[in-house]
């Protein structure tokens, strides 16, 4: 059975379309991926300072 040229047209775009909205949802995932990475090396960093300072006065 040969498709026709519409039917070829529609399954393409369907395609093309599918594709960009999953390159799409995979740049969102991984900015926010990215994101939360950043924050968690940020609190790590703010607790090691906390525990420095402690460190620091209970040494005075």
């Amino acid at each position: 059975m040969k498709k026709s040229v519409l039917s070829s047209f529609l399954t393409s775009k369907l395609l093309r379309g599918s594709f960009t909205a999953l390159l799409f949802s995979s740049a969102v995932v991984g900015m926010n991926g990215c994101a939360t990475v950043e924050g968690a090396g940020e609190d790590i960093q703010s607790a090691g300072e906390a525990i420095e300072e402690g460190a620091e006065d209970a040494s005075n």
